[in-house]
Parts: structure tokens; sequence; C-alpha cells
């Protein structure tokens, strides 16, 4: 069941992704040829009588896709066709493009809204450590959530800032965490990671109810936040400053099915965040993403003349390649790695 709602949620922030791109080209009075969720094999399909948008499901809920006629250049375009993409103003198609990713987003804030106020505003409890991270050197020397952080390097500490400054300052170095447990001091060894800097502890965190005022302030601060911090850690990724972790629809349906074992408002919070990424993912400026489509497009603005339609699908289909190159094989390992678990349990 858990796996079931991971992968439905997954498929939803899809489909909302496309239909961002599908209600702008309406808007612009586009004609939409097809609405798919999910690809390979499918499972239903519909064309509502006086339609020109053929509506369907996909075996796999992974991906999903809405087919506007006149964005293939190697389609027939009519010059009088006011419903082809080809034809419209270069407002309409920008806008169409960029609607996707606003649609995460937008569904990103309006989610993060509920979820804090259902569950309040969240404030770090002092120095006191909440997350584990079972994988990590803190985890290794046996800190417990509840710990209260006293000292990193024998170096006292104020804040979580000061004291993630201290960690990161003896990256792949043993060095003493001294904690408070039970009113009594206790002194840990632990190792930041070599390239992180990193031994896998949280914040413990305290939540305290809000007004709708005071939600709607949160939605709309915290989300560009993590948008930031995104950006950033791809940065960081490029530089050769932190490695790259890769995750599959598979790792993604996995993990997003962990939080919400966890509760409601894990899986809730990881969605939100997920929501983020494809917002922040589909604007990178790469071919075949609408970041791509949007650079053409800025280049047609500054040049006041677009570019060559043949070129640009030849772009575009060099980056799917590329994508498919990267993204098949991942998905076919992270299947034969949940296969393998599944004999290692039995």
């Amino acid at each position: 069941m858990v796996l079931v709602l991971a992968i439905l949620g997954l498929g939803v922030l899809m489909a909302v992704h496309e239909a961002g791109h599908f209600l702008l080209a309406r808007m612009f009075h586009m004609r939409v040829i097809k609405f798919s969720i999910g690809f390979g094999p499918t499972l239903w399909s519909k064309k509502p009588r006086g339609s020109e948008t053929t509506y369907q499901i996909g075996l796999l809920p992974f991906l999903a896709y809405v087919q506007i006629a006149g964005m293939n250049p190697h389609e027939e375009i009519e010059p009088d066709d006011k419903g082809s993409y080809a034809n419209a103003s270069w407002l309409g198609r920008f806008l169409t493009i960029v609607a996707g990713p606003l649609a995460n987003y937008l569904t990103a804030v309006i989610a993060f809204f509920f979820l804090v106020l259902a569950m309040g505003r969240a404030d770090i409890d002092g120095l006191k450590i909440g997350m584990i991270d079972p994988k990590g050197s803190a985890a290794s020397a046996q800190v417990q959530s509840g710990d209260e952080v006293k000292s990193v390097a024998g170096r006292p500490v104020k804040d979580w800032n000061d004291m993630r400054t201290e960690i990161q300052a003896h990256k792949g170095q043993a060095i003493d965490l001294v904690v408070l447990r039970g009113g009594e001091p206790v002194t840990l060894t632990v190792t930041p990671a070599a390239d992180s800097g990193r031994i896998g502890i949280g914040p413990k965190e305290i939540r305290r109810p809000v007004s709708v005022g005071v939600a709607a302030k949160e939605a709309v601060i915290e989300p560009p936040k993590m948008a930031v911090a995104m950006v950033v850690g791809l940065g960081r990724v490029i530089t050769g400053k932190d490695k790259a972790e890769l995750r599959g629809p598979v790792g993604i349906v996995n993990e997003a099915a962990g939080q919400i074992r966890k509760g409601w408002e894990f899986g809730t919070e990881f969605f939100v965040i997920l929501s983020i990424y494809i917002c922040v993912f589909n604007l990178i400026p790469f071919p075949a993403l609408d970041g791509g489509r949007l650079a053409f497009l800025l280049y047609e603005f500054i040049a006041r003349r677009r570019p060559d339609a043949k070129i640009e699908a030849r772009v575009h289909l060099v980056g799917m390649l590329a994508l498919l190159t990267l993204f098949i094989p991942l998905f076919f390992f992270e299947i034969w790695q949940s296969i393998a678990k599944l004999f290692v349990k039995s």
C-alpha cells in the first residue's frame, strides 16, 4: 500500500507538471493532441467527444507528457494554423514552456502551506540531536537522538551553524564530540566524511502551532530557500566539491515510501521537496528539458529572429538521447537492486 501511494505521488507530480504546459497551451489556443500520464503500453485511452485531445495512461507512471501541435519541426505546419505552437506568439510559447516548472513550484507552495498549518512551524530545539543517519559516522560512534552537543574538537559551540562549521573544518579527521546525555557529559569520537565533512546528524525539531497568516508567510519564504539550496548543491556537484547522488524512479519511489512509513507529514514534506526539485531540474538549460527550450526562446527574444527549427530539434534530440543513456541503465540497475534485496531478505 505504501509503495502504491509513493508511485501515485510521483505520478501526480509528473501530471501536475504537464498540466501546467497543457493549460497554458490551451489558454493561448494551441492544439494539444495528447496528454499522457506514464509511458510504455497504454492501459487506458479516451478522446472526449468534441475534444482535440486524447487522454491516456501508460503502464509506467514515472513520466508524463503533452503533445502540442507544431512543436515537432518535422510536422507540416500551415502558416495560417492558429492552433500550432510554431505559429503562436513568443509570449504564448514562453509561458507554455515555463508553466510546467511553475506548476510544480506552486504545488509545493500550496502543500507546504497546509503542512505548516496542520503541523505547526518547526523550530530547532537548541543543540539537541534529532535525526541520525544510520550510515554516518555519528551512528557508528553511538550518538543518540536527544543528545545535546556541547563541544566539537575541544571547542564549545553555540548553535548549529557554529557546530557545522567546526565539524567541516576537520574533514576526514577523528575528533571528540562532547554531548550531554541524561544530564551527564559523554565524549564520543566521530570522523567527518572526507568529501562533505558530514557526520550524519540533524537537529531535533519542536512544532509550534501557527495561524493561517504565519503558515502563508512560511509557504512564501521557505520554498525559495529550498530551491536555492538545490541550485547551490548542483553547483557544488558540477565543480566537483560534492559527489552526485543519482536516483532514478525506483530510488525515488523507495525513498518516498520510506518517508510515508514515518508518517504522513514526512511523506508530504518529501513530495514538497521533490516537487521543487522537479521544477529546478527542468529549468536547467540542457537540451530536451524545459530550460533548454527556454534558452532557445531567450535567444529568439534577444536576436529578434527564430533559431533554425531543425537545428533546434537536433539539439533537443541529442539532449534526450543523453538523458536516456543516463537514466535507462540507472532505472534497470535500481530494479535489479530491488530484486536482489528481496532475495536477500527471503
